[in-house]
């Protein structure tokens, strides 16, 4: 049986610490589907076709690694592609807590479905999108963040 996780998420942007997990991941499943989601509750910075194409062509010779857009519940995109686990990045305790809650929701509504939690390395612990999204906006150097240039 192939191992097929998705790693959602808003990836606004995608950092180092998302290749963290996907690569660490490719360890545990037998293909990561990224899926770039529209979220409605935020306002995105980098354009989603753009970040589409970034991570597609950051990943293009691995092929064990999808890369789609979706806007709909994670859980109902999870039966589409026969994924029956989602992978998740824990930087602190407080992901854990928002990310709990979700995982208990989409498990309810696709009982097939287990979340899997990884830690990230340290190193890319402090990373995260809104802070890279807030030193870009005032032209601060992000390269360092990021697994490919924006």
């Amino acid at each position: 049986m192939t191992k097929i996780a998705i790693f959602p998420g808003s990836f606004d942007p995608f950092t180092k610490g998302h290749e963290d997990i996907v690569l660490r991941g490719l360890q545990i499943f037998d293909k990561i589907i990224i899926a770039v989601g529209y979220n409605s509750n935020k306002t995105r910075h980098f354009d989603i076709e753009k970040m589409l194409s970034k991570i597609n062509g950051h990943y293009h010779n691995n092929s064990n690694i999808e890369v789609i857009t979706y806007n709909e519940l994670t859980a109902h995109l999870a039966i589409k592609h026969k994924a029956e686990f989602l992978l998740r990045g824990l930087r602190n305790t407080t992901d854990f807590e928002y990310e709990n809650s979700i995982s208990q929701v989409n498990r309810d509504l696709n009982k097939k479905l287990e979340t899997v939690f990884l830690i990230t390395s340290p190193e890319y612990a402090a990373i995260n999108s809104s802070i890279v999204r807030e030193v870009h906006k005032y032209g601060g150097d992000v390269s360092k963040y990021l697994p490919f240039t924006i």
